[in-house]
């Protein structure tokens, strides 16, 4: 919805034809090591260019880890960006490793537009970045001078979305790139640059899809269904989540003799509930974690359980 977007953040002024190929982008900075440094990359796709990018069998999603050296994992398929039928894909790694894998997974998009339409020009497309609201300043810049100049030396349309208030502690803003492969390219190696600049920013990596499921299967009004009005700043106990976690992580939310369990919920100041044995979410193996409380009791727990979750899946990765 280009309505909801911040006026500044414009696009060139007109568009340059260019015979010759795109200039690469700029150098990084001298003496800089965050380009080695981990970072990551967050953006939306469709969930049928989500089985695109995966490949059969997770043929294709491998062969570009294989290729560009970076991480890449997707939310799954009932975990949406709220507000979005789009799920998430986050990539990691170095500066270096995410520009190629980014380059991959887009190019791949690309070719299968490509088929479908029979236009010679290079269609400009939508690349739409998640970002955290607390990192957008160090993109916008004094005045709107760093996101200026990263248009002018990409050559593609960048705008970041307003703060969305229609969901209570959603901390992430879009950042919507527009324009040619090669543009965007570019305006992804200068913005993950900055990012990874941003000392805050690399803290959202620990639990990267933490709020789509719940979002999309929250109770946003009282549990006998009269109410379907999110209330956004009650501190009420009628709010229900229920999200899903695998049946072989189970035990690592529990914890010994359910101690886990015990300190998330003292902690967080919500009731938690897991499924029995055998009980999933549809059509999935994950056993349901049904959490009760306020608005900010719910996502404190929640952040708690997928941190526990996320650290086992990366142990179990390396």
């Amino acid at each position: 919805m280009e309505s909801t977007e911040s006026s500044y953040m414009s696009s060139p002024e007109a568009p340059r034809r260019r015979s010759s190929p795109p200039p690469p982008p700029p150098p990084k900075s001298p003496g800089s090591d965050s380009a080695e440094k981990p970072t990551y990359v967050r953006f939306l796709v469709s969930n049928a260019a989500a089985g695109s990018v995966i490949g059969k069998g997770g043929a294709t999603i491998t062969d570009f880890q294989s290729q560009s050296g970076a991480r890449i994992q997707l939310s799954r398929n009932h975990e949406f960006f709220p507000g979005t039928t789009d799920r998430i894909i986050m990539i990691s790694g170095t500066i270096n490793e995410i520009v190629k894998a980014v380059d991959l997974v887009l190019a791949k998009l690309l070719s299968e537009l490509h088929s479908e339409e029979t236009e010679e020009v290079e269609p400009r497309t939508k690349l739409r970045l998640v970002v955290p609201n607390s990192s957008c300043g160090g993109i916008i810049g004094k005045g709107g001078s760093t996101i200026k100049s990263f248009i002018e030396e990409s050559q593609a349309g960048i705008k970041i979305s307003p703060q969305d208030n229609n969901y209570f502690g959603l901390n992430d803003r879009l950042v919507t790139v527009t324009g040619s492969l090669d543009e965007q390219m570019r305006a992804v190696d200068l913005i993950v640059s900055k990012l990874s600049e941003d000392s805050h920013y690399a803290q959202s990596m620990n639990a990267p899809f933490s709020y789509p499921a719940a979002y999309n299967a929250m109770s946003y009004g009282p549990p006998n269904g009269t109410g379907g009005k999110f209330q956004n700043a009650k501190e009420d106990w009628s709010n229900s989540v229920t999200i899903g976690v695998a049946d072989e992580h189970i035990g690592l939310v529990l914890g010994r003799g359910g101690r886990t369990i015990a300190e998330i919920s003292q902690g967080s100041g919500a009731k938690i509930k897991i499924s029995d044995r055998g009980d999933f979410m549809s059509g999935t193996t994950d056993r349901k974690v049904t959490i009760t409380g306020s608005q900010r009791a719910i996502r404190a727990a929640e952040s708690m359980i997928m941190q526990k979750v996320s650290y086992a899946s990366e142990r179990a990765m390396d």
